[in-house]
C-alpha cells in the first residue's frame, strides 16, 4: 500500500473501481475496460477534479467475476500529485486479465470491495464503482450483499456497459438502478457498449472526485 505519514489524516475520498472480467466480457471488451481505466484516469479533467483542493483522494482497483475470482489491480494508493495519478494509471496498463471463463458474482464482488475499503486511510467519503455488462447470475445479488457487509457508510456508484442486449425481467440499467446503487448521492453512468467506456468512466471520474460543496442536494439518477 503506497499510503504512509500524515497526508492521509488530509484524504477527502477512498475510491474502489471495480472491473468487470465475467465470461460476458471478450477480450477485445476487456482491452476497452482497461485502457479506458487507463486513460480516463490521464484525462485533463479528471486530473483538474483529483487535485482540486489540498485533500487528496486513494484509489485502489480490482478486478471481479466469479465467487471467488477478484483480483487487485492496484492497492491503495495516495493520489497526492500528478506523477501519482500517472503512475496508478500505469500500473493498471500494465495488468492482465486473471480470469475469463466465471460467471457475474456481483454480491461476491461488492463483499469483496468493501473489506477493501475497510483497509483504505482515513478518508472522510467512501465509494465503491461497480462497473458490468451484466446483471448477477451467480451466488447472493447486491441487496443481499448490502444487508450482509458494513456499507453503511460507503456510497456504490454503478457504471452500466449497455450492448442493447436483453438482460433478464428488469433490463440492464433498470436492475442497477434498482439493486446496485447504494448509499447518499449514488448514480449510475451509462457507456453505450465497451468502446464507449472512456468517455463514460472520465464523466464518472470527474463527478466522483470532485469535491464535494457543502450543503449541495445530490441526489442520484
Amino acid at each position: 500500500m503506497a499510503v504512509s505519514g500524515a497526508a492521509v489524516a488530509e484524504c477527502r475520498l477512498a475510491l474502489v473501481l471495480a472491473l468487470d472480467v465475467s465470461s460476458s466480457v471478450d477480450p477485445t471488451e476487456d482491452a476497452l475496460q482497461r485502457g479506458g481505466v487507463v486513460a480516463a484516469l490521464t484525462a485533463p479533467e479528471v486530473a483538474e477534479a483529483f487535485f482540486a483542493t489540498d485533500q487528496h483522494v486513494a484509489l485502489a482497483v480490482y478486478e471481479w467475476s466469479g465467487r471467488e475470482q477478484q483480483d487487485i489491480l492496484l492497492d491503495w494508493t495516495l493520489i497526492d500529485g500528478p506523477h501519482a495519478l500517472l503512475t496508478a494509471a500505469e500500473t493498471v496498463a500494465a495488468t492482465r486479465r486473471g480470469h475469463a471463463d466465471y460467471p457475474t458474482a456481483m454480491g461476491h464482488a461488492l463483499g469483496f470491495g468493501v473489506r477493501l475499503l475497510e483497509a483504505a486511510p482515513p478518508c472522510a467519503r467512501h465509494t465503491l464503482d461497480m462497473a458490468g455488462d451484466g446483471q448477477n447470475n451467480e451466488g447472493f445479488g447486491p441487496q443481499d450483499a448490502y444487508n450482509a457487509y458494513p456499507f453503511d457508510e460507503v456510497t456504490v456508484n454503478g457504471l452500466v456497459v449497455n450492448a442493447g442486449d436483453f438482460e433478464g425481467e428488469l433490463g440492464l440499467i433498470p436492475f442497477y438502478r434498482a439493486e446496485v446503487l447504494h448509499g447518499r448521492g449514488a448514480f449510475l453512468e451509462i457507456a453505450n457498449g465497451f468502446a464507449d467506456y472512456e468517455r463514460a468512466m472520465r464523466r464518472k471520474l470527474v463527478r466522483e472526485v470532485t469535491p464535494v460543496v457543502i450543503g449541495r442536494l445530490d441526489g442520484g439518477n
